[in-house]
């Protein structure tokens, strides 16, 4: 009997949030585990658990934050993504406010603008950020 090795579901949020000089920014976290770098909060989704509900609990437990997911942006699935094994991500498009704070799995944690974002990103997050700010652009 074959057995099926199928990719692993993840869900990640791209957070805006007003920083404490008045411009809107996004949460990024510097991540405490391999691979290392920074990154947009997410994580693996658990068993029973709905993609939205994944999104919502490890932003909460990275950023210390209770988000509202806004809409769904995009699915990224190349196998090279994650360097640990193949994993499919569902990002989301979210909105916080407060204070955020580095936790679990999150060593630091920053608000940045896209003018401000000129470092490496974890997995392809970058690609991820691309695609976003590109939304952000067309529908203005």
């Amino acid at each position: 009997m074959t057995k099926h090795k199928n990719p692993t579901p993840t869900a990640d949020s791209i957070i805006e949030i007003e920083r404490t000089d008045g411009r809107l920014g996004i949460i990024l976290i510097k991540r405490k585990f391999p691979p290392y770098g920074w990154a947009i909060p997410g994580g693996f989704v658990d068993y029973g658990e709905s993609l939205e509900e994944a999104a919502v609990r490890e932003a909460k437990e990275e950023t210390s934050l209770d988000i509202k997911l806004k809409y769904q942006l995009h699915t990224y699935s190349d196998p090279k993504r994650d360097a640990r094994k193949h994993t499919i991500t569902t990002v989301f498009v979210a909105s916080a406010s407060g204070t955020p704070l580095a936790q679990d799995d999150a060593q630091d944690i920053g608000i940045y603008t896209r003018e401000e974002i000129n470092f490496p990103l974890a997995f392809d997050h970058e690609q991820i950020l691309e695609d976003y700010f590109k939304r952000k652009e067309q529908e203005k």
